[in-house]
């Protein structure tokens, strides 16, 4: 293997991971929409601690890597100074009401497709097609010029980053190799608590392989681009698992593919959709699934559209932001996990409400009164 280009190297690898991630996320049905949804319609947060499990892992391993020194989070497009709070929050709402309508978050619409769903086929060609427009066509314009131009230059203020240990230095004085371990610490030992504290989480085997498997596969892809991607002459950018702008550039690398170079981003879409067919094909779980109807096909189209877009104005998904960014301590990640998680729980609301037959104005009625943005006297 040392031969090959570092960028291949990293695509090998980055495709390798993504198997697992894949044959992983089939197995364990590991999706935060869907713990999302579980936690709101069920009151169950079995897979909600999962997903923090993995984040806990991930911030854990990461920061440790870095602290080392093996490679700098502070390279990575999480960190940077340019602060775009707007796009944190309109682009985090968007997907998380997007994924919400297309049922599953970037990760697991590649998962069902490669498990034969056609209604996540869907999704993910609407997705990349309107993440690839976000960034490079007619939709960046209202990237650039709308969302963009409120961005915070951060350095004018004298902030190297937007870090959460860089924000505390600057606020306290405090050393910030002393805030970034104290912050790592906080994060990560909560989330380990917050996880195994509850006795049926600590009964169910499968979300715990998990939530420690993908915490550590996302720390595993900042060691893959930061070390074995390390190259005197032509370095290959620090990121980790992210699953919107890759997916456009899929896209773009089939239709393009003689004069085209793969990537790591491209390497693991392909890794992720591989390891579930995989593992669809060995345990006899592969299935050809269809739309219900013609309102199925064309909530599965909006879908896609919002999670393409928001994806692109947030910079990631749940996993791009909320486990890769998060574990990089980036203030911008903290505020688009919030504002997806945020998008996700009105949407499941407004269903409900649709769900009991309920008038459209009606339902966003309620489900405002349910998040104390309307007095509850005031329901329809």
């Amino acid at each position: 293997m040392d031969e090959l280009e570092a960028v291949q190297r990293v695509a090998l690898w980055g495709f390798m991971g993504a198997m697992l991630f894949g044959a992983i996320g089939n197995a364990t049905q590991f999706c935060i929409m869907g713990s999302i949804s579980d936690w709101i319609y069920m009151g169950s947060r079995i897979r909600f601690r999962a997903w923090m499990l993995a984040l806990g892992i991930a911030v854990f391993a990461s920061q440790l890597m870095h602290a080392v020194g093996w490679f700098d989070l502070t390279q990575s497009i999480y960190v940077s100074p340019n602060f775009g709070w707007l796009g944190y929050i309109i682009g985090g709402v968007i997907f998380g009401i997007g994924m919400t309508l297309g049922s599953g978050c970037g990760q697991r619409t590649l998962v069902r497709t490669g498990n034969g769903n056609l209604k996540s086929l869907v999704v993910l060609l609407v997705l990349a097609i309107t993440a690839y427009t976000t960034l490079y066509g007619l939709l960046a314009i209202i990237r650039l010029q709308g969302i963009e131009a409120t961005s915070i230059d951060l350095s004018e203020f004298g902030l190297e980053d937007q870090s959460l240990p860089t924000l505390i230095t600057f606020i306290t004085g405090m050393d910030r190799d002393i805030s970034r371990i104290g912050i790592t610490l906080v994060i990560s030992l909560t989330a380990f608590w917050y996880a195994f504290k509850d006795g049926d989480f600590r009964a169910s085997t499968h979300n715990m392989i998990a939530g420690v498997m993908i915490g550590v596969l996302v720390a595993g892809a900042w060691y893959v681009t930061g070390v074995l991607g390390a190259d005197d002459f032509d370095p290959v950018p620090l990121e980790a698992l992210t699953f919107i702008a890759p997916v456009g550039n899929t896209i773009s690398y089939i239709m393009t593919y003689t004069g085209a170079q793969i990537n790591f981003g491209i390497a693991v879409v392909f890794g992720i959709l591989a390891g579930s067919f995989l593992y669809g094909l060995i345990t006899g779980s592969f299935r050809i699934e269809g739309f219900a109807d013609k309102g199925d096909l064309v909530n599965h189209i909006i879908a896609g559209m919002m999670m393409g877009f928001g994806g692109v104005l947030s910079l990631g998904c749940t996993i791009g932001q909320g486990v890769s960014g998060v574990s990089t301590l980036a203030l911008g990640s903290f505020i688009t996990l919030a504002a997806i998680i945020f998008g996700a729980a009105l949407a499941l609301k407004m269903q409900y409400y649709l769900l009991d037959e309920q008038g459209f104005f009606s339902a966003v009625g309620n489900t405002l009164a349910d998040f104390h943005l309307l007095p509850k006297s005031n329901r329809p």
